[in-house]
């Protein structure tokens, strides 16, 4: 996938359901229950178990949906990435050379990053949009706004704390869309399998970002 493919995706979508879990059949449900709600961006960690598996089963049976991986942290797990097919690659850290990996395989990589060097350096090396992460540990939606002046053609996605109450602020705050992990999946919610109290708040995330809940 092209970044302007990727950025026309995330635009149109505004929200990332990043899956971390323990089981495979878990992960697995646990896309399918946001895919019900109307999420098409799908993160499943590479540290979730079979991670691998996961990734192609979830790209074979629902061409419809965008399905990348998280949580990668050196080269060797960067291109096991690639060849199983996600279709955007997500760290928690800048590696120039993971970016200039991604950008020769034509993968959206999106490196995490905290500092404005980070975040120039990242999108310097050709990242397609950049991860500021832990948002919240740094003010939140405040922070974004902040680094709008001086960083604002650059495409930011907060993680780390973002939630279905805040979602919405960050995008206010000028980020073209948010990743959302443990508010979007209680963990009682899992531990209980209610896919459809989890299908129902993917679909409240998405109203709420579209203005479709005042």
């Amino acid at each position: 996938m092209s970044n302007q493919a990727w950025l026309s995706r995330i635009e149109r979508n505004r929200a990332i359901a990043v899956i971390r879990a323990n089981q495979p059949e878990i992960a697995y449900q646990m896309a399918l229950s946001v895919a019900a709600g109307g999420m098409q961006l799908i993160e499943i960690t590479w540290n979730t178990q079979k991670s691998v598996e996961v990734i192609r089963q979830l790209r074979s049976e629902f061409p419809e949906l965008v399905i990348g991986t998280g949580t990668l942290l050196n080269m060797e797990q960067l291109q096991s990435a690639i060849a199983c097919g996600a279709q955007f690659l997500f760290t928690p850290h800048v590696d120039i050379a993971m970016i200039k990996m991604a950008v020769d395989a034509t993968v959206p990589i999106i490196p995490g990053a905290l500092t404005p060097t980070e975040i120039v350096a990242a999108w310097n090396a050709g990242a397609s949009c950049v991860k500021v992460f832990p948002v919240q540990a740094v003010g939140g939606a405040n922070y974004i706004q902040s680094l709008q002046a001086p960083l604002g053609k650059i495409p930011l996605i907060p993680t780390g704390g973002v939630t279905l109450d805040n979602a919405k602020t960050f995008l206010d705050a000028g980020a073209i869309a948010v990743g959302v992990a443990s508010d979007l999946f209680p963990h009682q919610l899992v531990v209980n399998q209610d896919w459809d109290a989890i299908a129902l708040r993917a679909r409240t995330l998405i109203h709420l970002l579209n203005n479709q809940i005042n």
